[in-house]
């Protein structure tokens, strides 16, 4: 494998861009959790790689994930000092294009000032799993049939997870686990000492691999491999993608690779798949290093608030509601965008995510005002999550839930607490009924008004107007759906329309900024 770095002479480069996450495994009580890693590399042609810096990339393609396994040209920028040149070994990336065909919505504006940058993910996506030992490690920890059946349509099984999460828009079908085969070297040579730490290699394994498996499987349609070791890697599971001769032909797909803690959970092997299929990582809002704390996402904290089953160990969680509407699993009808300019206040059901078939809203997106790098513009999601199902039962309560989409495509869910909880399964993580929540810049607010049999109700109004404007009208849907009726008559007698009133004029202080709650202006909405 020859490492190519790029020189002040290259001002464009082109090839297929690779991703590989390092992901550890959970930490064991008392110890702190270990950090993920993000390695980014073009492949220009067979055998031959340039590493890219992990930051610089981001900031040069805006959505870098959407780009993984996809032709791009990468363009440096050369200092424009001899002495700047002098004191870097390599230019800088200015910019990553794809180069080769790109999806219809590829590159298209959200009505939210966000680029949708990433190329829908629909259809059959037929994994492979190979079963490799290491030449001196002889354990089988599980046989073909378990490998095999992981890829199952039942409750519990990756094929029905898979389908579930997309809305049916994605399946497994011809999915097939081979092995168990022995790679020609032992475990040792597959790791190489890199800033003072063990690493994989990650594109030999794959290749030494597929090379023993090549008589027996058929590689033709597959849209990933996912790689299973006898023995531990580098104190990592492994997602993304690679390139290795399959079939007799040079391929680069998305593959996954996993050791024996990572293989005996779905909960892991789906995250590592989800790095396959464009998904970054999630986070929270603590502000801390450790990714892995935000456990309504399986993107980011794949084992707390978790199912599990017998057979298949901890049980992958449903993914944030953007990410999949990023990759097209979301129908537009199910998408709510309240504009940045907004000026009235609307009320509507948010069905739960988990909910298949919904005919009312599942993703709420609140904008702001755009950026002049629109991948740099920040915004704010709704969700409805719900326990309930095979995969989200165990969740922390049943609420809205609030992400802010920023640092180039990472969700981060949003905590009222202060200072916020360092995982975010706790009680200001959720929003629920008869709680309300303002953007920071107040040009959105949002509340919770009562709970349906799906979902929620919830109210979403602007930043409250001048004492001389009039009070923006509240907007409700022309019709309602069965699951957006209203809470049964309890025989509560309505409350005299000076009570009614007195209510309504409590809300508009409410919703003011609290600088703004003096007696004297409560006093005026009022009249």
């Amino acid at each position: 494998m020859f490492v190519v770095p790029p020189s002040y002479a290259d001002t464009v480069v082109q090839g297929i861009l690779q991703l590989q996450w390092a992901d550890p495994p959970r930490a064991l009580p008392g110890r702190a959790q270990a950090a993920p890693h993000l390695d980014v590399w073009l492949e220009t042609a067979p055998g031959q790689r340039v590493a890219l810096d992990a930051a610089q990339a981001r900031r040069a393609a805006g959505d870098l994930y959407a780009l993984a396994n996809r032709h791009v040209a990468v363009s440096y920028e050369s200092p424009l000092s001899k002495a700047a040149r002098a004191a870097s070994s390599s230019p800088s990336i200015g910019a990553i294009v794809p180069t080769g065909r790109v999806a219809a919505r590829a590159t298209a504006l959200g009505a939210e000032g966000r680029v949708m940058a990433s190329a829908p993910v629909l259809g059959s996506t037929r994994w492979v799993t190979l079963m490799c030992k290491f030449a001196d490690i002889a354990a089988e920890q599980k046989p073909r049939e378990f490998f095999q059946s992981q890829y199952g349509d039942a409750p519990g099984q990756l094929g029905h997870y898979w389908s579930e999460v997309s809305y049916g828009q994605i399946d497994l079908a011809g999915s097939s686990a081979h092995g168990w085969y022995t790679l020609p070297q032992p475990r040792e040579a597959y790791l190489a000492l890199v800033n003072g730490k063990q690493k994989a290699q990650l594109s030999q394994l794959f290749a030494d691999c597929a090379a023993a498996a090549d008589v027996d499987v058929d590689f033709r349609g597959a849209q990933g491999v996912n790689l299973m070791f006898n023995g531990e890697l580098d104190g990592n599971a492994w997602g993304g993608g690679a390139c290795a001769t399959l079939d007799g032909a040079y391929t680069c797909t998305r593959v996954t690779w996993s050791p024996p803690w990572s293989f005996a959970n779905l909960a892991p092997l789906a995250h590592e798949m989800g790095h396959g299929y464009g998904l970054p990582h999630s986070n929270n809002s603590d502000g801390d290093a450790d990714t892995y704390d935000n456990p309504w996402d399986l993107m980011s904290d794949a084992w707390r608030n978790a199912t599990s089953d017998a057979t298949f160990g901890t049980l992958p969680k449903h993914v944030n509601m953007y990410q999949r509407e990023r990759l097209g699993w979301l129908p537009a009808t199910r998408k709510r965008v309240i504009a940045s300019d907004n000026g009235e206040t609307q009320e509507f059901v948010l069905d739960a995510g988990s909910l298949q078939g919904s005919t009312n809203t599942q993703l709420v997106v609140l904008a702001t005002p755009a950026q002049p790098d629109p991948y740099k513009t920040v915004i704010y999601t709704l969700e409805a999550r719900r326990r309930t199902g095979t995969y989200e039962s165990r969740l922390a309560g049943d609420a809205v839930i609030i992400h802010k989409l920023e640092d180039y495509g990472i969700a981060y869910s949003i905590d009222t607490d202060t200072p916020a909880a360092d995982v975010s399964n706790n009680e200001g993580s959720m929003l629920q009924v008869g709680e309300r929540w303002n953007t920071p810049d107040e040009r959105h607010w949002i509340e919770v008004v009562a709970a349906t049999a799906d979902g929620f109700r919830i109210r979403v109004g602007p930043r409250p107007r001048s004492m001389s404007s009039p009070a923006p009208a509240l907007v409700k849907p022309a019709t309602q759906t069965a699951s957006s009726q209203p809470p049964v008559n309890t025989g509560t007698p309505s409350p005299p329309v000076a009570t009614a009133r007195a209510a309504t004029a409590r809300g508009r202080c409410d919703a003011l900024p609290a600088l703004l709650r003096h007696p004297m202006l409560c006093a005026l909405l009022e009249r």
